[in-house]
């Protein structure tokens, strides 16, 4: 499914819960990046601080500032939330303020290499948490590159009404760095205002609807045992379905140009 990317338009509407929750649920094969420019929080939160030693983005980006160690280092600075499989795999984001602006001028060169892991043996597709766009040096080459975008927000009218202006900043860059069409989706957080009536007043589909489950929600953001059969985690794992059919449809959409050019055998 190559690179799909979360992202929030203000506040906590639950961006690395909803990440993390699809991370442990979906069935390919997948890395988990924090690429959040004000911070990972999972190292310290769900894994509670319990890795010794510096790890993740950060790290990643200091080595290929200094002698373009991208490739070699990656894997190293992953955590198995799956061990010993390595099939669901952390890419921990940057803990040092200092280490933000080492990642912000990489911002394209990980994308690229995000891409390309989709194509790797094994492949693996990649999530991505890209927390809020309203900071300084947000990750915009990911979101340009992602498969799928899912702006996740809450149902309340404060959080739409900030989640609006967003649209139309994602909306413009994309039309500016010509990121095919039907990349955005919204994906919604919590009770409030339902679905259908969400979608046609933001002008945007609606992927899914994310139950309120403030219990799992802490347990994702402050560790503890995640029961799968708890509401947040079968939502999870559901958002799977249409994501996939989303990509089929959008690589078929791209796909027919060029079979269109094919010529006809004479």
């Amino acid at each position: 499914m190559a690179i799909i990317a979360l992202v929030s338009a203000k506040g906590s509407p639950g961006v690395t819960t909803t990440a993390l929750a699809c991370a442990l649920t979906w069935h390919r094969r997948l890395v988990l990046a924090e690429c959040d420019p004000s911070g990972g929080t999972i190292l310290a939160g769900y894994l509670g601080g319990a890795l010794d030693g510096p790890r993740g983005l950060g790290e990643l980006a200091v080595g290929e500032l200094r002698d373009g160690s991208l490739e070699s280092t990656f894997w190293s600075q992953l955590v198995d939330l799956d061990a010993p499989r390595r099939e669901r795999l952390l890419l921990p984001g940057v803990v040092d303020p200092a280490q933000a602006g080492s990642v912000t001028p990489l911002w394209q060169r990980f994308a690229d290499f995000f891409g390309d892991l989709e194509k790797g043996q094994p492949p693996y597709d990649v999530i991505v948490d890209c927390g809020r766009l309203q900071v300084a040096g947000p990750p915009w080459p990911v979101l340009r590159a992602a498969a799928v975008v899912l702006l996740v927000t809450r149902a309340q009218l404060p959080d739409l009404s900030a989640t609006r202006s967003m649209i139309r900043a994602i909306e413009r860059d994309f039309v500016e760095h010509r990121v095919p069409p039907g990349t955005l989706r919204l994906l919604v957080a919590g009770d409030g205002h339902g679905k259908g009536e969400i979608s046609k007043a933001l002008r945007v589909p609606v992927i899914a609807k994310l139950p309120e489950d403030r219990r799992t929600a802490e347990v994702l953001s402050l560790g503890g045992t995640v029961r799968a059969g708890r509401p947040l985690m079968r939502a999870a794992g559901a958002l799977e379905v249409p994501v996939r059919a989303l990509l089929d449809r959008r690589r078929a959409r791209l796909a027919w140009p060029a079979a269109q050019e094919v010529p006809d055998a004479v």
